[in-house]
């Protein structure tokens, strides 16, 4: 029976149970990551365990999120982080080196391994081709001692893309467009698979902003294949010796999905699963207006994508650019981990040169790492950026978490 990746992959690493959409699974865990704001008490755990070195393949401490020392506390707590990472056989990533997703996506991150990490957005990883899941503390903290991971075998969506992106569309504007779809309710235990010949195409940090902005659906992960395109990322990064192609086999089946949606309130998403779906079946309204909504798989053409954004008060508020035309903005924040790639920044730097911020507006940009930092200031886009008047950002997680 043809398997999708997802499977595939769970597969090789399942240590107990079946994969029965629903039923819970163990899988074994290769990498692990953690950020500050959570991570200290996944190592106060680990060290309750009594375990003298984590027992992954490799586990990574990153400071991304509380970078500043004003006070004794984020001084004690990155010295504690960088001390029990030297005992346990831990990586240390140091303050300014840079969102741990667009890190571990760049030094780390492998086709084929399961990763968990002490964050929401774990998930960017996927566009490698790794189950990567955000978990809690204590999770992250029995994965590093060797422990499986539970959780319930997951329904997989499939997400199918044809086509190619057009100019001043971006890989923002995909997920934009399935979170209109799937909304940020009812998804939870799926994860998102994508495929088809839309996906070659795709850059790896374009892939990482779909699979990073998964977690917004909230679907356990979301992951892309493993292709030339990750080839190509995995070799530029000095590590073309870890590609392995993965993709799900010709002919695999991915599960149907069934929402419970308002026929009213709901009336534009049920409208976008009839557009961009596939064998899609409403029932007749209940009493209090509700319908459920089934679906096979999800299409999107990438040719036919337009700029989108998502509006208050919620990721899934989607609403065409063409729509804000004349709308004030006071405040423009460039960064965060799902565009803050090398890729984005230079799209952005390249909207900026020879122009200047406007004096009502704010523009911050917060490079994703040291090295697209550094890729920055060596071929004068960072410049740019400086004589545009763009406030440059520590390479960290900043405005997106209010610091």
């Amino acid at each position: 029976m043809p398997n999708t990746l997802t499977h595939k992959i769970l597969s090789e690493h399942l240590v107990g149970g079946q994969l029965v959409a629903g039923e819970e699974v163990a899988i074994r865990i290769d990498q692990t990551l953690t950020q500050d704001a959570t991570g200290t008490t996944s190592y106060l755990l680990l060290e309750a365990m009594e375990i003298p070195r984590v027992r992954t393949e490799l586990s990574v401490s990153y400071v991304d999120h509380n970078m500043a020392q004003f006070g004794p506390e984020n001084h004690n707590d990155h010295l504690y982080l960088q001390s029990i990472a030297a005992s346990k056989g831990v990586y240390f990533s140091r303050p300014g080196n840079g969102i741990c997703h667009q890190v571990h996506l760049e030094r780390f991150g492998r086709p084929g391994k399961t990763l968990v990490g002490s964050d929401s957005h774990t998930p960017t990883c996927g566009g490698i081709g790794m189950i990567a899941i955000g978990a809690g503390g204590l999770d992250v903290a029995v994965a590093m001692g060797g422990g499986a991971f539970y959780m319930p075998a997951p329904r997989v969506v499939g997400v199918e893309l044809t086509g190619r992106l057009k100019p001043w569309v971006s890989a923002k504007d995909i997920i934009l467009r399935l979170l209109s779809i799937l909304t940020t309710r009812g998804n939870v235990g799926c994860i998102v698979e994508y495929y088809g010949t839309g996906v070659a195409s795709l850059p790896v940090p374009a892939r990482a902003t779909c699979t990073n902005m998964g977690a917004e659906l909230g679907v356990t992960c979301s992951i892309f294949p493993s292709d030339a395109a990750t080839q190509s990322f995995l070799a530029a990064q000095g590590r073309g010796d870890q590609y392995v192609p993965l993709a799900a086999d010709d002919g695999a089946s991915y599960d149907r999905l069934t929402k419970k949606l308002h026929n009213v309130k709901d009336a534009a998403t049920i409208a976008n699963i009839r557009k961009f779906c596939k064998g899609v079946k409403v029932t007749a309204a209940d009493e209090d207006g509700f319908v459920k909504v089934s679906f096979d798989k999800i299409v999107i053409n990438l040719s036919k994508l337009e700029p989108l954004s998502a509006g208050p008060s919620s990721p899934d508020n989607i609403i065409a650019i063409a729509d804000l035309a004349g709308k004030k903005v006071n405040q423009i924040m460039v960064g965060s981990c799902t565009n803050s790639s090398y890729q984005d920044l230079m799209r952005c730097a390249s909207m900026l040169k020879g122009r200047t911020v406007h004096p009502s507006v704010e523009l911050g940009i917060a490079p994703g790492s040291r090295q697209v930092l550094d890729m920055l200031a060596k071929n004068g886009a960072l410049s740019d950026m400086i004589q545009a008047g763009a406030r440059i950002l520590e390479s960290a997680c900043g405005p997106c978490i209010g610091l």
